[in-house]
């Protein structure tokens, strides 16, 4: 309305200060207006894309860096790994050598036999299981106790080893029965002859051992006369020396060595010295 009361014309064309005065609306509601905040719109969401864009590159490459320092991890863990089973294997291959072992052959190792590589399982273990049996002493026969057996023993074996035949056994094995009943005896004359080992004393002059040989008619030193082995080598030794002492009888064989006061008291003896060679010869 205007001040004289007329009505404004709504169709009238509004005046240009009114068109100045609101510019900013007449701006926001025109084509160019409208084009340019679509402008800065699409450029505003170009840079929000771009900065997304850029953030997921920056989060892939850091994962990309952590992936491989783990792996560049990985490969130093084995490399350490391998460095210290090669550290190992050189410790032990060096502990080997200070050991001093043998080298090992350098020829190429035999073929087994068929034979050998066919073998019944069965008879390798029975093989296996069977042991020789050693040879026992035999146990006292003809009224002898341990030592005296032991004594005869070793006449015995003693002749056998100097290839004395059965015969010179059993006459060596009665004499000894008659001249010390089959003990190492030392002499009571002689003193030097109990530091020596013996199983009892005499006193037949200067009489000592199985045979009650005398170191001074000439049969050796008291200390080997000592010895059961070495009396019984000089007895056989002196008994081959008589003509004809295999078909003797045993008492005869025996006096021509021992030269003894009671030649016939020898003879007493032969079926025990029988008995006791039968025992040993088997065994020994």
């Amino acid at each position: 309305m205007r001040d004289d009361g007329t009505l404004d014309d709504p169709n009238a064309p509004s005046s240009p200060t009114a068109e100045m005065e609101d510019g900013t609306s007449a701006e926001r509601t025109t084509p160019a207006s409208r084009l340019r905040a679509y402008a800065r719109d699409l450029t505003g969401r170009r840079r929000a894309q771009v900065a997304l864009a850029t953030g997921v590159v920056c989060c892939l490459g850091l994962a990309a860096a952590v992936q491989t320092r783990e792996g560049d991890a990985g490969v130093a863990t084995r490399d350490d790994v391998a460095s210290s089973e090669l550290a190992q294997r050189a410790e032990q291959q060096s502990a080997s050598r200070g050991l001093g072992r043998s080298a090992a052959p350098t020829t190429p190792a035999a073929t087994p036999s068929p034979s050998a590589t066919t073998a019944d399982p069965d008879t390798t273990a029975r093989a296996r299981k069977v042991v020789t049996a050693k040879p026992t002493d035999p146990a006292p026969v003809a009224g002898l106790d341990e030592d005296q057996m032991d004594n005869a023993k070793v006449i015995v074996r003693t002749g056998r080893d100097m290839g004395i035949p059965r015969r010179g056994l059993v006459i060596a094995v009665a004499t000894a029965m008659q001249e010390s009943n089959l003990y190492n005896v030392a002499s009571g004359v002689l003193p030097e002859s109990q530091n020596y080992p013996h199983q009892g004393v005499g006193w037949d002059h200067d009489s000592v051992g199985l045979f009650q040989q005398r170191s001074s008619s000439g049969w050796g030193p008291i200390g080997r006369l000592m010895d059961p082995a070495y009396a019984t080598r000089q007895f056989l030794a002196a008994l081959q020396q008589v003509p004809g002492w295999q078909q003797m009888r045993l008492t005869d064989a025996a006096q021509a060595v021992q030269i003894s006061a009671y030649p016939e008291h020898y003879q007493q003896h032969e079926w025990r010295a029988n008995r006791v060679v039968d025992a040993i010869v088997p065994a020994g």
